[in-house]
């Protein structure tokens, strides 16, 4: 390459730099300057009437598993803290299963459709990101409650003698998780799926396999990037959710996200909300490098293939 054309490349790449200077400057202003400061207030001591007082102290992250006792002043380990953590990681968990459970069939039959009929069942998938996420939680919960849609079918077919109370329970927050977030697994199976070379299927039978053989040598591995696509898509979000624990599962079925907003509301210990928000933030962060990591190996298996 002669010096004209490394200046030329080397001026192409400086100019991209620049052009990539404002996005840059408003990711760090909108999306690192509020994480510094939720840092920052994480060691710092709860003000009396909320805020924070700039002392240091590591109350906050200690406050995570440990409470102390008004009368002895000793420290205890904060067991309704940690069942929090285990019901939203359960939860999430849980709800990751079922949407995989349910939408990879949907996935697979999409993609098995004729290509014209494809796009007007895609459409069907993404209707509900049309509504509001509080609207459809609302629905669900008209749906389950009491009196609502369900148990008025179930009694009325004479297969429960009583209405169920699935309100305000960790099965009505499973639920509604479930109906929220099945369309970010569906989609990225679908992807998976719709790459799939169906004469594997073929080559598998004529080989003697069995569907289950099949289904977990062929298929699963194959499309092993849109089962862990679709699993962080759901999880992530599920693990932080708000608005679905607090409508359906009340003030005693809450989550780390409704967690995080009593501390930062009437709790007034918003220290202790910072280290929460942190807690779930490197949650998060080890299911994304598991996803890179997943990701790197199935790479360097397809190159070494």
């Amino acid at each position: 390459m002669s010096s004209a054309e490394e200046n030329a490349v080397r001026t192409s790449a400086r100019n991209g730099w620049l052009l990539s200077v404002p996005a840059l400057i408003v990711l760090a202003l909108a999306a690192s300057g509020p994480l510094l400061i939720v840092a920052v207030y994480s060691f710092l001591s709860p003000g009396q009437y909320g805020n924070v007082v700039w002392d240091f102290s590591l109350d906050g992250w200690r406050g995570i598993l440990f409470t102390k006792d008004i009368f002895s002043e000793e420290y205890l380990l904060a067991d309704a803290h940690l069942t929090i953590f285990w019901r939203s990681v359960w939860l999430s968990l849980t709800t990751t299963a079922i949407t995989f459970l349910v939408g990879f069939p949907t996935a697979w039959f999409i993609a098995t459709q004729p290509p014209g009929r494809r796009p007007m069942w895609l459409f069907l998938i993404t209707i509900p990101f049309w509504t509001n996420l509080l609207i459809r939680t609302f629905a669900i919960n008209e749906i389950i409650r009491t009196e609502g849609l369900l148990n008025q079918l179930l009694l009325g077919i004479g297969l429960i003698g009583s209405p169920l109370q699935l309100l305000y329970t960790d099965t009505a927050v499973l639920i509604g998780m479930t109906y929220v977030y099945l369309p970010l697994m569906v989609l990225p199976l679908y992807a998976a799926i719709d790459r799939f070379d169906m004469r594997l299927l073929e080559a598998g039978y004529d080989l003697y396999a069995s569907r289950w053989q099949v289904l977990r040598r062929v298929i699963l591995p194959i499309v092993k990037p849109g089962i862990v696509a679709g699993s962080i898509l759901v999880f992530v979000p599920a693990l932080g959710a708000y608005v679905t624990p607090r409508v359906l599962g009340g003030g005693k079925n809450m989550m780390i996200g409704n967690f995080i907003e009593l501390q930062f509301g009437q709790g007034r210990n918003w220290p202790l909300g910072a280290a929460l928000s942190m807690t779930l933030l490197v949650i998060v962060m080890g299911a994304l490098l598991f996803y890179v990591r997943s990701m790197s190996r199935q790479d360097r298996g397809t190159d070494n293939g």
